[in-house]
C-alpha cells in the first residue's frame, strides 16, 4: 500500500511539474430550468461575456448546446475557454471586474435578484492538457455550424492509480494517436484538476455531421489497433463511468 501511494504521489508531482508548455482549460456548465433561463444566458454570453473575454485576450471561446436528441437538450449551456496558464484565469477575473462595458452591459444578469435567477446552477471545471495533445486545435468543416457535432466525453476513474493507467493509455499507449489517424478532429484532451467528479479526464472530438460521427466511431471500435490496446491487462477496469454529450455550437461561438 505504501509503495502504491508513493508511486501515485510521484506520478502526480511529475505530471504537474511537466505542465509548462501545456494549455489549461475552463469549462463552465450552466444548468437550466427552462427556456427563460436559456434566453437570459444566451443574451448575457452573446452580448456581454464572450465579447469581454475577447477584450481580455481570449480570442477563441466555444459555446455549445446539446443537440435535440441528446438527453440533456434544453438543460445545459457549455462554455469552453482556453488558457495559457492557471494564472491567466485570475487575471481574467480582475479584468472583468474593471471592464466597465462588461459591468454595465451585464448588470441585469450579474445582479439578478434572488427570485429571478438566470440559471439553476453553474458548474466550473478546470483541466490541464495531455502530454501528447498539449495545445488545442480548432476544426474546419464545410458543413454549416448547425449540422456539426461536437462530442464532449468525460471518463471517471475508480481509483487514482487506475486513472493514471487510463492517462497512460491515451498518451504512451497510443489512443490519441489512433484518434488522429482516424481524423476525429479533437479540440482538446485534458485531465480534470478541479471539478465535481474526480479523478477524471475529458476530451472533445468533432465531426461534420451526425453521419460522420457515427461512421468515425464505428471505424474506431472496429480498428485492430484499438482491439489490441483495449485488451491489454494494464488498461483493464480503468474507467468507472463514461458521460458523453453531443453538442452543436451556438451562433455566437467562435468555432
Amino acid at each position: 500500500m505504501k509503495t502504491t501511494l508513493t508511486v501515485i504521489l510521484l506520478f502526480t508531482l511529475v505530471h504537474f511539474l511537466s505542465a509548462k508548455g501545456h494549455d489549461f482549460y475552463q469549462i463552465q456548465v450552466y444548468h437550466l430550468s427552462g427556456k427563460a433561463q436559456e434566453q437570459s444566458i444566451d443574451n448575457f454570453l452573446k452580448l456581454t461575456y464572450v465579447p469581454a473575454l475577447h477584450r481580455a485576450g481570449i480570442k477563441t471561446v466555444g459555446v455549445f448546446k446539446p443537440i435535440a436528441s441528446d438527453t440533456t437538450s434544453g438543460k445545459q449551456i457549455i462554455v469552453w475557454i482556453p488558457l495559457s496558464s492557471l494564472g491567466q484565469l485570475d487575471k481574467i477575473q480582475k479584468v472583468l471586474v474593471q471592464d466597465k462595458i462588461y459591468q454595465t452591459s451585464g448588470a441585469d444578469f450579474i445582479e439578478a435578484p434572488f427570485d429571478q435567477v438566470p440559471f439553476k446552477r453553474k458548474e466550473t471545471i478546470l483541466l490541464k492538457a495531455f502530454a501528447n495533445a498539449p495545445r488545442f486545435q480548432i476544426p474546419k468543416f464545410a458543413t454549416k455550424p448547425i449540422e456539426r457535432i461536437y462530442e464532449l466525453r468525460s471518463y471517471e476513474g475508480p481509483t487514482d492509480y487506475l486513472f493514471a493507467q487510463k492517462l497512460k493509455m491515451f498518451n504512451q499507449g497510443g489512443e490519441i494517436s489512433l484518434f488522429k489517424r482516424l481524423d476525429f478532429n479533437a479540440v482538446f484532451y485534458a485531465e480534470v484538476i478541479s471539478g465535481t467528479f474526480m479523478p477524471n479526464l475529458m476530451y472533445m472530438t468533432t465531426f461534420a455531421d451526425i453521419a460522420s460521427h457515427d461512421a468515425h466511431w464505428k471505424a474506431f471500435v472496429n480498428h485492430p489497433d484499438w482491439k489490441i490496446l483495449s485488451s491489454l491487462p494494464e488498461y483493464q477496469h480503468t474507467v468507472s463511468r463514461v458521460t458523453k454529450i453531443l453538442l452543436s455550437p451556438t451562433d455566437y461561438s467562435d468555432f
